[in-house]
């Protein structure tokens, strides 16, 4: 969902006649008689995404990475759902016209929705966007609205009241997180260990429930050229619970102060510097009127999960389920992201 594309990885290909009969089928007025083409957006570093052409029809599949997955993870039809009627309500949201979970189309589910045009940033600030601080500063602004306007979402009204289990959320996630560190590490790390134990010794009261997306960062959105969000991408862990989950996740990934977390965070590059982490706190609280107590623990809670998808993706590199060369370097990465929660609890 950049402005680029590029061929299909080798192993990353898929029986393309196959999806191409389905589409066909269930979604002919998208489609038509037009020839379909497919190509990849290879920036992303979990699900894979193409880009369907068919004469001036452009639209995006997704679908979980090769091998095994997390329980709970990459769940393309939890992202049609959301998908196929938040953006009633919420702009933002690309629409999914689309779900298909049928192995003899393709060997993982996969989610069909529209294309939205601008820019990712991932690991540098593009050129076609305004690098001045006031624009980035604007950015950060946009970027906190929208983790705002979110949570303020009615979910109730657009059928969604039973996405998620919003009591235990949080204590949960911390288990969750855990359980998937031991499924996908490879060597000890007694940062990671620690780090679990001293999230679960004190898991703070929710002050509300609302639509989380689970992931809200910089490089999940795409940004135009006036410095706008025109879509917030990667809905597959969207869930109901405490909205703090959200924010604290947010700010872990936002570094740009020349922490850790500027090892991994493409809003390092772009946004630490112009709005600091008490700033993006501050704005967030008074378009929700969340109080922030507790923030520093679902500070910690995020930089736990971002360890944990570092090595869940790094253990994919190692296993040889992809041969992206740019994961081979981020199982270093963990302990020092831990040594941070820490340092936060």
């Amino acid at each position: 969902m950049t402005t680029d594309t590029a061929p299909i990885r080798s192993e990353e290909r898929f029986d393309e006649e196959a999806v191409t009969r389905h589409l066909r089928e269930h979604l002919p007025q998208l489609i038509g008689d037009h020839p379909i083409r497919y190509a990849q957006f290879p920036g992303g570093k979990a699900n894979l995404t193409y880009l369907v052409s068919a004469g001036d029809t452009e639209l995006v599949l997704r679908r979980p990475p090769l091998g095994p997955t997390a329980p709970g993870s990459h769940d393309m039809g939890r992202e049609h759902r959301v998908l196929s009627v938040l953006y009633r309500a919420y702009p933002a949201a690309p629409r999914a016209y689309l779900y298909c979970d049928d192995p003899a189309v393709m060997d993982k589910p996969f989610v069909v929705m529209e294309r939205r045009r601008g820019l990712v940033v991932r690991e540098a600030w593009p050129e076609e966007l305004d690098p001045s601080t006031e624009f980035r500063a604007a950015v950060a602004a946009n970027l906190v609205d929208r983790l705002a306007d979110l949570h303020m979402v009615d979910y109730a009204a657009l059928g969604l009241g039973d996405l998620g289990k919003p009591d235990g959320f949080a204590a949960r996630q911390v288990k969750g997180w855990a359980d998937r560190w031991e499924r996908a590490r490879t060597d000890a790390v007694p940062e990671m260990d620690e780090l679990g134990v001293a999230l679960g010794a004190r898991v703070p009261q929710p002050q509300r429930a609302v639509l989380l997306h689970n992931d809200f960062k910089l490089d999940n959105t795409m940004i135009d050229t006036t410095g706008a969000v025109v879509a917030v991408m990667d809905w597959d862990m969207s869930t109901l619970g405490d909205p703090l989950v959200d924010l604290g996740t947010t700010l872990s990934y936002w570094g740009g102060t020349g922490g850790v977390m500027d090892l991994v965070a493409a809003d390092a590059v772009a946004l630490g510097e112009v709005m600091d982490h008490g700033s993006v706190a501050q704005r967030y609280a008074q378009r929700t009127g969340v109080d922030l107590g507790d923030l520093a623990w679902y500070r910690a809670l995020g930089t736990f999960r971002i360890a944990v998808i570092v090595q869940q993706i790094y253990v994919r590199y190692v296993r040889g389920q992809t041969s992206d060369a740019r994961f081979a370097g981020l199982g270093a990465v963990v302990a020092p992201l831990a040594r941070s929660g820490l340092d936060l609890i």
